[in-house]
């Protein structure tokens, strides 16, 4: 209801101040009567309204109180201007930033079972004894530890050339690695070196993706030379089991994924009985899935435009009736200028 009341006045006034400017000569001769004084003062409290029999120092004290308050509305009109504006350019630079700095967001996904990787060992000259996938954690003892046995893994032996140098050949060895997660299956590798002339031995490789995109591939040397160039290589030693326990993560950025490997590793000392040259080695590795979970990073931007757009609808909207309101007001301010000169010219003729 008050709000309706202040429109009305709004339109009121506005409707005042347009005739006045079609008829000055009212303003001069005096022609606008106190009915008309009242209305267009609705939009501003007095103290009592003015009557024709009021003294001069009266009503001079009332317009004087009608002006002041007049100019603080308007100052106060004009700071919520300011803090409009203010609020618009916050809006828009927050708004900015957050499309600069996306937040990263990380979940999880739940398996039963993997895609089986790809792992690529670079033995040298070691010789593979055998390979084997055994399911929840156990691995039976060695039988003849040093000899050849049973290899039960998917393996395929490439040659290609470095793509750091272009010059030097690679020897891989690929295997097919574990697949079901819910049993914790692994694979079981043992390799022997006979003699080596470096002071540590130890056997490289690196883990893919997908063990069946290689096999699919038509060029397996380029994509070896692809997956040396996207995932790291690790080592493992010799005379030690080493278990390495992978989790996979996939990273979505810019319309684009890439797969990465983490590995947790421990290593148990193997304790040799064989006689045996001082030369020889033994290599242990076990390769399983530390859980049945995929990690899944990506960027979010938490910027939304609909909530910008509407904030910005209402700081305007707010904008436009302050500014609708100070334009009113300063015309008033004008009108109510000029009856109090025309008054004490009316009064200076008077005494005269």
């Amino acid at each position: 209801m008050l709000g309706q009341e202040i429109a009305s006045s709004y339109q009121e006034l506005s409707e005042e101040v347009e005739h006045l400017a079609e008829h000055p000569e009212l303003v001069e001769e005096g022609e606008v009567d106190d009915d008309q004084e009242d209305t267009s003062s609705a939009i501003l409290p007095v103290l009592d309204s003015e009557s024709a029999t009021s003294s001069p120092s009266v009503r001079f004290n009332k317009t004087c109180l009608k002006n002041v308050f007049s100019v603080i509305l308007l100052f106060i009109y004009l700071l919520l201007m300011a803090v409009a504006v203010f609020l618009v350019y916050q809006t828009i630079t927050d708004f900015r930033e957050k499309l600069k700095h996306p937040v990263m967001s990380v979940s999880y996904k739940e398996v039963p079972l993997y895609d089986a990787p790809g792992i690529a060992l670079y033995p040298g000259k070691a010789q593979l004894l055998s390979c084997k996938h055994h399911y929840y954690d156990h691995i039976p003892p060695l039988i003849n530890p040093g000899q050849p046995g049973e290899i039960e893994c998917t393996t395929q032996r490439i040659n290609y050339t470095d793509p750091f140098t272009n010059q030097t050949m690679k020897h891989a060895l690929i295997v097919q690695g574990p697949r079901d997660v819910k049993k914790r299956e692994l694979v079981f590798l043992q390799f022997h070196l006979n003699e080596t002339d470096q002071d540590f031995s130890a056997i490289n490789y690196l883990l893919f993706s997908s063990f069946q995109e290689f096999l699919n591939s038509p060029d397996k040397g380029e994509f070896m030379k692809d997956c040396e160039s996207s995932y790291s290589s690790w080592k493992f030693s010799g005379g030690f089991r080493t278990w390495v326990k992978m989790s996979l993560v996939k990273t979505k950025e810019d319309g684009s994924e890439t797969v990465e490997f983490k590995q947790e590793t421990s290593v148990v000392n193997y304790i040799d009985q064989r006689h045996k040259p001082a030369s020889d080695q033994l290599f242990f590795v076990v390769f399983e899935w530390k859980d049945p979970f995929i990690q899944k990073v990506q960027d979010i931007v938490t910027a939304n435009p609909w909530n910008m757009i509407a904030l910005l609808c209402g700081i305007f909207l707010a904008l436009f009736k302050a500014a609708d309101f100070a334009k009113l007001s300063v015309k008033w301010m004008i009108k109510i200028r000029k009856r109090h000169l025309k008054r004490r010219r009316q009064a200076m003729n008077h005494i005269s």
